[in-house]
């Protein structure tokens, strides 16, 4: 929930207009990334811009005008996009809509011309211009700032790398064509970059919503992002950096940012992480980088209430605290058996599945719903997820009983104690956690009252990513790191590849396909292969 310290990260006024914006990003026969939009330079209204891309589809909320042109609002939502790009191809989600797209991300059979990694594309790139724009126009305003600004663009340009590999390019506000990097060039850059402005950011600080600051990244989100990077990088370049992953890790666990261990009577710690007031009620301990969100103030359709109305069926009890019920996105069968191995889950509401569980994080839902799914189309064929919530956990009602108070914790401290565990385990030589990866993983497990052991597989672990961090948009990441998404025959799900019993798809889907309006548009890019 975003309270009066707002003014400090998104404030009304700078996302209506103050920035000055008189463009959008386009799509078909428009330059492929737009730098060059015209903006007032005003250093707090671009500053808070460069965030809002992430929070917020454009000006004026929800029905606003929308950044993106030619894809509504909702579509082009940073989380929302986030989310359809590495959940829904995955062994967790699956949807039932018929908008264009939803079913190729379902069986992986995804091309140049889908719509939401379109979206999803340009809403990174739009991120992109508005932090060259600020650097270009106000970089020697505030040197705090300008490295926050240099640390959003570097996390937009990771994201970009990440999904779509080799990349268009640029750092300068300039109407000319971008040249295309490959991804192991995009890696260094991004690396340099983050090791050089990490430096000029303010020093960790776990806040909440009543904190100056609350929202804004710091150094630990920097080191965060690093570690990720460094995890995945046998992945990007071909050479692993297990070391420098696991130091980096190392850092945010022995920061101010904490895992959140303090539930209350009502609800488990867990839960409160994703709960209308988690700026308020303690969770924010964990936030190494939150995502803030205002019933009233920063409404949208592709942001937090879409992690919420999406996986959301009115005979759901108790509800969610919203009025928007979508019933789209449910679990996959795979995914229910990282807690029920046994497919043991009973029949019922969320607090049922949970006192069988014997795990706080299986927040599922299954009364009236199949675990197998026959028919795609339908939402009651997989068990729903109740992960996210605009309930508050202190009893009082939200602000707006159709859009949320709950932020998005787009980095969570849990992040580092699974890339440590993850990280020296494959150091190690036996592909098993070392002790102190053991104790950090027991530290996960612990928090949700789930039952620790003396030492974890790589495969525990690949489910452990699961455990901890379903539909939080980074299950495809850690599915090509362990060899399981495409080009891998032994680990299937239900409906992968476009057949109820699963079949694998190519490797090369590892990266998505450059959208063809941009190859149009820019004889400088080469579509990845496959494409």
């Amino acid at each position: 929930m975003i309270t009066k310290y707002i003014k400090h990260i998104l404030p009304v006024a700078a996302i209506a207009l103050t920035c000055g914006m008189s463009s959008c990003v386009g799509d078909l026969d428009v330059t492929p990334i737009d730098p060059s939009t015209n903006m007032t330079p005003d250093a707090n209204g671009l500053f808070n811009k460069c965030y809002a891309n992430m929070a917020m589809a454009g000006q004026g909320g929800a029905n606003g005008d929308c950044d993106i042109d030619g894809l509504d609002g909702g579509t082009t939502g940073f989380i929302r996009q986030l989310f359809n790009a590495n959940e829904l191809p995955t062994d967790e989600s699956i949807c039932c809509w018929g908008d264009e797209g939803i079913s190729a991300f379902n069986y992986g059979q995804w091309g140049a011309t889908h719509p939401m990694l379109k979206g999803f594309y340009y809403r990174l790139y739009f991120g992109v211009s508005v932090c060259n724009q600020y650097l270009e126009t106000c970089g020697n305003h505030d040197a705090t700032m300008t490295a926050e600004v240099r640390f959003l663009r570097a996390l937009y340009y990771y994201y970009l790398m990440d999904s779509f590999g080799n990349v268009p390019f640029v750092t300068k506000v300039s109407s000319e064509k971008a040249p295309q990097k490959q991804r192991a060039e995009m890696y260094a850059w991004i690396e340099s970059e983050l090791l050089d402005c990490e430096k000029q950011m303010s020093d960790p600080k776990a806040k909440n919503s009543k904190t100056e600051g609350y929202g804004r990244a710091d150094k630990a989100a920097a080191w965060l992002l690093l570690s990720r990077l460094y995890l995945n990088a046998e992945v990007y370049t071909g050479k692993a950096e297990w070391q420098k992953a696991a130091d980096y890790a190392k850092k945010v666990i022995d920061s101010p940012y904490k895992l959140f261990k303090q539930g209350n009577e009502k609800y488990s710690a867990y839960q409160m992480l994703f709960m209308g007031n988690n700026g308020e009620n303690g969770a924010s301990i964990e936030a190494v980088l939150p995502l803030l969100q205002d019933g009233i103030t920063t409404t949208s359709w592709g942001t937090s209430i879409f992690l919420i109305a999406s996986t959301y069926k009115a005979d759901e009890t108790p509800g969610r605290g919203t009025t928007e019920t979508w019933g789209g996105n449910r679990a996959r069968k795979e995914f229910v058996q990282k807690f029920f191995p046994d497919n043991n889950c009973p029949s019922g509401t969320m607090a049922e599945v949970l006192a069988v569980a014997g795990d706080d994080r299986a927040l599922i839902y299954s009364k009236n719903r199949t675990l197998d799914i026959d028919n795609v189309g339908e939402f009651t064929e997989g068990y729903s997820v109740s992960k996210f919530n605009n309930i508050y956990s202190d009893g009082n009602a939200a602000q707006n009983t159709q859009f949320v108070d709950t932020d998005f914790f787009l980095f969570r401290a849990a992040e580092a104690y699974l890339n440590y565990a993850e990280a020296t385990a494959r150091l190690s030589g036996t592909g098993n956690t070392t002790s102190e990866g053991t104790y950090y993983i027991n530290e996960l497990r612990s928090r949700s009252h789930a039952k620790n052991q003396s030492v974890y597989t790589l495969n525990q672990i690949c489910d452990e990513w699961s455990r901890e961090f379903y539909y939080e948009g980074r299950r495809r990441i850690d599915l090509i790191r362990f060899g399981k998404f495409g080009g891998n025959s032994d680990y299937k799900w239900q409906w992968k590849g476009g057949t109820k019993e699963g079949s694998g798809f190519e490797a090369y889907r590892n990266i998505y396909a450059l959208p063809e309006t941009d190859l149009n548009a820019n004889p400088n890019l080469v579509q990845n292969p496959g494409y």
